[in-house]
């Protein structure tokens, strides 16, 4: 088996000989006969061992007999403790879920630190089968069937290429011991009711189901390639990366337009269900929004804007008078002169001037609500700011963007855009006050 996995590592360009990796040691047979591989093939391997303190004194058994193996093959051992629990209630997601985002993101902290060139993890090909099944159940799209991935960027699967029984079959070869998960027998998670219930059934119809199962995730491989190449060509009419919008006209004129929505979200997690919503909205009104955890999507005329779910635009900022330089969320310059001949009004939409005895500090600077008005420099009647914008013809996520400058209740400027005639520089002014974006 040691040739096979080298073999394949080679095959799949997953390491690069004598390299620094970060390798997964839970104490089972899998990372047990993973780490002790790496190490007979010459790797240079760091052990790293997650406590997700789930399974009481049965955990501290997995970690001290981790570090224990980890010494014996005097492999440099790290170990972390994490409350798994806690961290599933605060994120809302299954405490399978929660461990698994926890322990990758600890593996690329290593890896960072360590200046290792890889993650290396002990899936195998049972794990891919189990996978696939499992997504099946959930209901998935092409990529869902196609197995876990050798190689995801830093991460690594060197035994994909080997079946757990024969990962168990040279643990006794070598006289390997490994300690046995007691929450892998029970049938209260998924995973394990798909290998302890769902594949034996499957076996009694099919005594090869995990070898086609293993057929069809290859194949299904080979149409993924060939639908991302698809997906690509479409994305680069239908998606444009710098203004972060999707052209509905474009998108509707392919065969499949709901697949290539989902698509081109996943990236930014939008989930199944609210792309539906999003699809389905496409011949409605305007206005209409939708979430992800980090991004809001907004159907605006004739496209789909994406723009980040930004907190700090909830929020107001003051101004001091003894504040010279702004850096959040604008970045502002502020001087205060004297009014003199010599001093030239520049006509320049990122240069405001005010007189200075007009203004009450502090400043403050907020996005725009619906009711707010002001009076454009030149006229002298007020207008409300929802009318101005449709003139310059803003979406509404342009809208969100744009800060406003006000003074005690008035909107004094729509920063980088136009002042309030009321607070301009006249001939009575005594001192000016000059607010530049920088």
């Amino acid at each position: 088996m040691l040739v096979k996995i080298q073999n394949y590592i080679i095959s799949q360009n997953l390491l690069i000989p004598d390299s620094l990796i970060i390798v997964g040691l839970s104490g089972g047979a899998d990372s047990v006969v993973l780490l002790y591989i790496l190490h007979q093939l010459g790797y240079e391997c760091i052990a790293a061992h997650c406590n997700f303190h789930l399974r009481g004194d049965e955990a501290l058994r997995d970690e001290l007999f981790s570090k224990s193996f980890s010494e014996s093959l005097d492999i440099p051992f790290e170990k972390i403790d994490f409350n798994a629990k806690e961290y599933a209630q605060e994120q809302h997601i299954s405490i399978e879920m929660a461990a698994r985002e926890l322990r990758y993101e600890w593996f690329e902290q290593l890896r960072k630190e360590n200046k290792a060139e890889a993650v290396v993890v002990a899936h195998h090909q049972d794990d891919s089968v189990e996978t696939f099944l499992l997504n099946i159940i959930r209901g998935t799209g092409i990529h869902g069937l196609t197995g876990i991935k050798s190689k995801n960027g830093y991460i690594s699967r060197p035994l994909l290429c080997v079946t757990k029984q024969e990962i168990l079959d040279y643990a006794e070869q070598e006289n390997l011991s490994y300690v046995t998960d007691s929450s892998n027998l029970e049938s209260n998670y998924i995973r394990n009711k798909i290998r302890l219930n769902i594949l034996p059934e499957m076996k009694m119809i099919n005594p090869s189901v995990r070898e086609s199962i293993l057929k069809t995730i290859g194949n299904l491989q080979q149409v993924g390639t060939i639908y991302d190449a698809g997906i690509e060509i479409a994305q680069k009419r239908v998606f444009n990366k710098e203004k972060m919008s999707i052209s509905i006209q474009e998108l509707q004129s392919y065969v499949e337009p709901q697949a290539l929505l989902f698509e081109i979200l996943k990236p930014f997690r939008f989930n199944a269900t609210v792309v539906d919503e999003i699809f389905e909205s496409l011949e409605g009104q305007s206005g209409k929004e939708f979430y992800s955890p980090e991004f809001k999507l907004v159907k605006d005329r004739d496209v789909l804007l994406i723009v980040p779910r930004e907190q700090a635009g909830q929020h107001d900022y003051k101004i001091y008078r003894e504040d010279i330089l702004l850096h959040h969320p604008v970045r502002l310059m502020l001087e205060f002169l004297e009014k003199t001949p010599e001093i030239e009004i520049v006509k320049e939409k990122e240069i405001a001037y005010f007189d200075l005895a007009l203004l009450q500090f502090p400043l403050i600077l907020r996005h725009w609500k619906t009711g707010d008005k002001f009076i454009p420099f030149g006229m002298k009647g007020s207008r409300k700011l929802s009318d101005y914008f449709s003139d310059l013809k803003l979406s509404k996520i342009d809208k969100e963007k744009i800060w406003l400058l006000c003074s005690g209740d008035d909107i004094i400027w729509i920063v980088g855009e136009r002042i309030d005639n009321r607070y301009c520089v006249t001939k009575t002014t005594q001192k000016v006050c000059i607010i530049k974006i920088f």
